[in-house]
């Protein structure tokens, strides 16, 4: 029977049963009665002493009848007992003492037996799923896939096609663009909100150029083993260079691509490094293009956004009111509908592709309940809240807002264009201006820019007499834009800053841009009605209709 009990079951045993020992022998070991000095010199005296024993702190007196004990400072031993009777106990050999340490000796031995064993035990499955996760690489995600998506299926991202056009003719016909020593871009960027189809983009690119197409999500890339995310990206590049000319989509590409340092961990800052390693490793005329996607490009590391990595990057905002008639058409293509599509268009200020795909669905399983044979508008309509309040919370405005959001914007607009701050488009839901890249800059643009934030609440709070929430916002990036000139970058006249001089800073922009736009009121009205009409409005629009009233 004993042979059938564990390592760790004897030790315990063993370390139990000298525990009981330890406990019974303490329990009867000492059964002598304690005294005072006057009742052990009385007892010395009168009765006969057998022996005395002196173990600390103790004085032990046995008599025929009794064992006294009495503290060995209370008594003066060699005074009082004769020296043959008394015997001394070495301190070190206590039977207790002994045994606790064989106690103490048994539990150490089995704590240090079982974290062996659990450490082991670790280890082993450590190695085991490693193994598994090191030989899945290889077959998880790096299968290409044969896009048949084109332009002709996504719709409204006209500026964008035109940015794209160029990659893909240089996919198709390399040796055209060889002949001039034209290098082929290593990586495209993709900036914008989620929704707006960015993953369906890098698709119809694929699919127009007809090359593989290998899809990865960068979280994909962050792997619990420390260096299986460096792995994949090792692996995914040398599939593609296999397969060349192909395309590498990388979405969500802030997942491993923030800015290193600070709460990155170990396996993140690895998988980053690998990936700008690759990027820098093959050559422009290898035939692999990356192209990434991300809403979040101010957490990117530097290091992603230099020249020779991501040297292209496309904006795409949401979609304004021309890009989702576009939209909304091609959706409704293959469905039988009578649906007026620019009443739709109107009333979804603010939907990306994506809600606009769910808002046609939503109708159509609508209709279909109603057992209508098409879909009209009022379909649309008995839906939009479902979408609007559902999973896809999208911001978008009633007739009296969008009339004061097209007044916000553009000011906005003129105050730019006047000042000749640089931006993409502005529209009711959006402004895209374009971001500084190393460059040296005046203090004189600086304040140009923070009159661009102001301009959108100076020019609400001048008509409507009152301040609103949309300029949240714009005033949040004033306030650390006007922090930044007065302190960081020193741009006043002490060197050291206080928060005064931050607010008057604020203060002197506000009240340039309130009589800028007195001036230009019959502009900015203008370019309201347009905003209106055309929910967007680029800098050469804008100019246009300034140089016909000035």
């Amino acid at each position: 029977m004993w042979q059938s009990f564990s390592k760790n079951s004897k030790i315990i045993i063993i370390a139990l049963f000298a525990l009981i020992a330890i406990i019974l022998f303490s329990l009867f070991r000492d059964s002598s009665e304690s005294i005072n000095k006057k009742r052990a010199i009385e007892i010395i005296e009168n009765q006969t002493i057998q022996k005395a024993s002196v173990a600390e702190p103790y004085v032990y007196i046995y008599t025929e009848d009794n064992i006294y004990k009495v503290a060995k400072e209370a008594i003066d031993i060699e005074v009082l007992f004769d020296k043959t009777l008394v015997e001394y106990q070495d301190e070190g050999t206590d039977v207790i003492d002994i045994l606790l340490l064989l106690v103490m000796i048994s539990f150490t031995l089995y704590i240090i037996s079982m974290i062996k064993e659990n450490r082991d035990r670790q280890e082993s499955l450590f190695e085991e799923h490693r193994e598994e996760a090191n030989a899945s690489i290889s077959q998880q995600n790096i299968l290409p896939q044969l896009s048949r998506v084109n332009f002709s299926d996504v719709a409204g991202i006209e500026d964008v096609k035109e940015e794209l056009e160029e990659i893909i003719d240089f996919m198709k016909n390399p040796n055209k663009y060889r002949s001039f020593d034209i290098r082929l871009p290593k990586g495209v960027l993709l900036v914008g909100p989620p929704g707006v189809g960015k993953t369906l983009i890098a698709k119809a690119v694929a699919g127009e150029a007809d090359v593989p197409f290998f899809y990865q999500s960068a979280s994909s890339f962050v792997q619990i083993y420390v260096g299986m995310g460096a792995k994949r990206v090792s692996e995914l590049f040398n599939r593609a260079k296999q397969m060349a000319p192909s395309i590498i989509f990388i979405d969500e590409l802030d997942a491993v691509g923030k800015s290193r340092g600070g709460m990155n961990n170990d396996e993140r800052e690895s998988t980053l490094n690998q990936l700008l390693t690759e990027m820098d490793g093959f050559e422009e005329s290898s035939g692999v293009m990356v192209i990434a996607a991300t809403n979040k490009i101010e957490v990117l590391d530097e290091a992603l956004l230099r020249a020779g990595r991501f040297d292209r990057r496309v904006h795409i905002s949401l979609p304004d009111f021309k890009e989702r008639v576009s939209i909304l058409k091609l959706y409704l293509k293959e469905k039988n509908s009578t649906v007026d599509i620019e009443a739709i268009a109107k009333m979804t200020i603010g939907f990306n592709s994506a809600a606009l795909a769910t808002l046609v669905n939503e109708a159509a399983l609508y209709a279909l309940r109603k057992e209508k044979t098409s879909i009209d508008t009022s379909d649309i309509e008995a839906v939009k809240e479902k979408v609007l309040l559902g999973k896809h919370k999208i911001q978008t405005f009633s007739v009296e807002e969008q009339k004061i959001q097209a007044l916000y914007q553009s000011a906005k607009a003129v105050t730019a264009t006047w000042l000749e701050i640089d931006y993409e488009k502005i529209g009711l839901v959006s402004s895209s201006f374009i971001p500084h890249h190393n460059e040296i800059l005046s203090k004189t643009v600086l304040e140009n820019e923070l009159k661009v934030l102001l301009a959108g609440r100076m020019i609400t709070q001048e008509v409507y007499g009152e301040l609103f929430t949309n300029a949240k916002s714009d005033i949040h990036k004033a306030k650390l834009l006007s922090q930044q000139i007065i302190e960081e970058f020193a741009m006043s006249d002490e060197y050291f800053s206080t928060h005064a001089q931050v607010e008057n800073l604020l203060q002197d922009a506000s009240s340039e841009v309130k009589s800028l736009l007195s001036k230009l009121r019959v502009v900015v009205e203008d370019v309201r009605v347009y905003l209106l009409k055309n929910e967007s409005i680029t800098p050469i629009e804008t100019k246009r209709i300034l140089d016909k009233i000035f």
